[in-house]
């Protein structure tokens, strides 16, 4: 029987030797890539951390020793090896696992974790907690050198080494996050990778003298005493003990037997520590290895293509206009390839700006931008730009600065779970006084948009989910902020939608006038204004319904003499962790035959 088959849970993982353990995560590298293959998923990172957490569940006896992964998308071994080993065959799909850790999905997972840079804060309050209880258990934070980069992370460090709670932090440095590393730390932690040539060096002249006869012991009792000062000799100077974190590495990640043997001397300090691991995205697979950004996620295998990137045309638009307009300058934050900036990257360096995991830095550093007289475009996904809210509102528009933020992903992503679902947007930006947020039917509006956004001067966001499917033939510039009347109908019905999925539902609705609501705020009022009582009136929006586009709309007629009725259809007021997006518009009701089922009940009322 295979190793693979034999594990259910992590006390089964412990009967097996480190040669066993060796063959067991052979078997979980093939078993990720079967899987990821056929359903999706993030690849490279997790063949880059089998061995690691192999040996963290070998060591650490999970779930009461809380084992927390920053960001989480590396987390499948952990999955397979905590009894979801059947249920990971169905990767993020309703019927499996989600593609990050879930505390809904398994006493394992100590918490819910998919963006980036929280482990160490909530290592601290997991510790914390246990000390004010009186319990006795491990907190261990796996960590990757680009979430280190956010700025969360440094605040917790900063409060870890000042109380010396207990507690272990293991940096998994990979040279990566999405795309490649950037930034001072980057720099910091190629130093520190150098160190492994004194480490090697030390660990074999100690083993030599040793072994000599009578003076071996006390020659290395020497050494032992001597080595902080030869640290300081050969190695960089070690920032994270100046903060108060005790610091060992770096080791390397993929060699189990030594990650076992330091993981056990660890968890008997009695402060905290940071354990420094070298590992490599796409370990085990030449190709993946080689190209570990092309493999950081992946759709599924022989899956056609019946989309068109968002991203791609963002990156052709942003390089056309950087072309013609030396003030036109790209911003992401550690997403080149994920928001289509690598070509622009490449053609315009000194316009490119990847200031690493850090979306609130990157929204002030904008606005400065903007003061002193270029033009910044923020490409960030939906779901990250969440964490850039207080400098969006006090950096960007409270002085009305010219940014644009390009928001990927924004609506339902289905698979990538809970946590990375961009609904909610369109809400907290509608709240921000001077926010215009534009929303377009398809990629060439985008492209119109962007135009606008070159000249418009004030805070501007444009949303678009991952991909678009229907293209139009007919585009018009956006003027006035109006919207666009795609369908007429005679009858009084009107469709309001936002987005090219909204549109090409409403598009399926006989007898109703379909209107492209390219501009989400503000509302196109003297449209709205045209609408004669007893009308019906629709709203399509990619996102949730609290606060959003529909209920701005139902203020609107609510405030005044029309009588109008308004149905708003959108995302519910929970989380959504459904797999398809698909799915989530059909529980939302934003369906033909709903839509169709709702005109039929107001015309006969």
């Amino acid at each position: 029987m295979k190793l693979l088959e034999q594990i259910n849970s992590p006390s089964d993982l412990k009967k097996l030797s480190i040669k066993e353990l060796n063959a067991y995560a052979e078997e979980v590298r093939s078993y990720i890539i079967e899987t990821v293959r056929r359903q999706g998923g993030h690849l490279a990172s997790n063949l880059g951390t089998v061995e690691l957490i192999t040996a963290l569940h070998y060591v650490f006896d999970c779930p009461v020793d809380k084992l927390l992964f920053d960001v989480g998308h590396q987390a499948y071994t952990h999955k397979i090896i905590t009894g979801r080993r059947d249920s990971f065959y169905n990767l993020r799909s309703d019927e499996g696992v989600s593609g990050f850790p879930n505390a809904s999905e398994s006493i394992y997972d100590a918490f819910t974790m998919g963006h980036s840079s929280t482990s160490l804060s909530l290592g601290v309050g997991f510790a914390r907690a246990r000390d004010i209880l009186g319990l006795d258990y491990n907190v261990v934070c796996v960590i990757g050198d680009g979430a280190f980069t956010g700025g969360m992370a440094f605040e917790a460090l900063n409060d870890i080494g000042a109380n010396k709670e207990k507690m272990i932090i293991v940096l998994n440095d990979n040279k990566m996050s999405i795309s490649k590393n950037v930034g001072a730390l980057n720099e910091y932690l190629a130093k520190l990778r150098l160190s492994k040539r004194y480490l090697n060096v030390k660990y074999n002249v100690k083993k030599a003298v040793s072994a000599l006869p009578f003076f071996g012991d006390r020659v290395v009792n020497f050494l032992d005493k001597t080595k902080d000062n030869i640290k300081k000799t050969l190695l960089p100077d070690k920032i994270f003990e100046n903060l108060g974190v005790k610091y060992y590495g770096p080791f390397d990640g993929h060699n189990i037997a030594e990650l076992v043997s330091i993981l056990k001397k660890l968890k008997e300090e009695k402060g905290p520590v940071l354990l420094h691991v070298l590992t490599n995205k796409g370990n085990g697979v030449p190709e993946i290895l080689h190209n570990p950004d092309k493999y950081h996620g992946v759709g599924p295998e022989n899956k056609p293509e019946t989309e068109i990137s968002y991203s791609s045309v963002v990156g052709n638009k942003l390089c056309a206009l950087a072309q013609d307009n030396k003030s036109v300058v790209a911003v992401t934050a550690a997403m080149s390839m994920g928001t289509g900036l690598d070509e622009f990257a490449r053609r315009f360096p000194d316009r490119y700006f990847d200031v690493g995991i850090a979306e609130g830095h990157a929204a002030s550093m904008c606005a400065a931008l903007a003061a002193a007289g270029v033009k910044p475009f923020f490409a960030v996904y939906s779901s990250f730009l969440q964490r850039a809210f207080d400098q969006i509102l006090h950096d960007i528009c409270i002085d009305k600065r010219p940014v644009t933020l390009l928001i990927d992903h924004a609506g339902a992503v289905g698979g990538d779970g809970i946590t990375h679902q961009g609904n909610f947007d369109i809400g907290f930006l509608s709240v921000i006084p001077d926010m215009t947020i534009l929303q377009p039917k398809d990629g060439k509006e985008l492209e119109i948009m962007m135009d606008f956004a070159l000249k418009f001067n004030a805070p501007l966001a444009i949303r678009y989910p991952k991909s678009f499917s229907y293209e139009f033939d007919d585009h018009n510039p956006i003027e006035g902020l109006k919207w666009e009347t795609l369908v007429r109908s005679r009858e009084k019905i009107f469709i309001l939608a936002a987005g090219n999925r909204m549109i090409k539902v409403a598009l399926g609705v006989k007898n109703a006038n379909v209107v492209n609501v390219r501009v989400i705020k503000p509302l196109d009022k003297s449209f709205l204004s045209s609408v004669s009582d007893g009308s019906l009136v629709i709203t399509l929006e990619d996102g949730m319904l609290k606060g959003g586009f529909g209920e701005s709309v139902e203020s609107f007629f609510n405030a005044s003499d029309k009588k109008v009725k308004v149905v708003c259809l959108g995302y519910p007021d929970k989380f959504q962790s459904r797999s398809l997006v698909s799915d989530m518009m059909r529980e939302a009701g934003i369906t033909e035959q709903n839509i169709s089922e709702i005109i039929v009940k107001f015309k006969k009322a």
